[in-house]
């Protein structure tokens, strides 16, 4: 029944009940990342937007910055090859995925937030009040 209502009522829980029920008529299952994603494309072109429909299902929440490179330049029709089709390694450039932390006890927090703890450093003198 949770799950059912999940489906229902969330889209940042891997998917709605309108995108399995898409991927499930039209949906060719291409491949899976190692986060557990998983990647699917609508043969041929949409004439909507004139390139063929790709999308992912997420393994748990929905996270855009989930998808690995490889994989993010195929959902955005910057490359024609899949990484499951091909022996795709990421650039020494590109980072591995760390998940988005704002909003939680992990979010970066420069010196001189209000969130921080500790002391704020004091003032540098260059701040000049506005007086009307």
């Amino acid at each position: 029944m949770k799950r059912l209502l999940q489906l229902a009522f969330t889209w940042w829980n891997g998917a709605t009940a309108g995108t399995l029920l898409t991927t499930w008529r039209h949906g060719e299952f291409v491949g899976e990342d190692e986060f557990g994603n998983r990647y699917y494309r609508k043969p041929g072109k949409d004439p909507t937007v004139g390139v063929e429909r790709r999308w992912v299902i997420y393994n748990g929440e929905a996270d855009g910055s989930a998808v690995p490179p490889g994989w993010k330049g195929w959902l955005n029709n910057t490359v024609q090859t899949p990484p499951s089709a091909e022996n795709y390694r990421p650039r020494e450039w590109q980072k591995p995925h760390l998940p988005n932390r704002t909003g939680t006890p992990q979010a970066y927090r420069p010196q001189g937030s209000i969130l921080r703890s500790g002391e704020r450093p004091p003032a540098t003198g260059d701040y000049q009040p506005w007086t009307p």
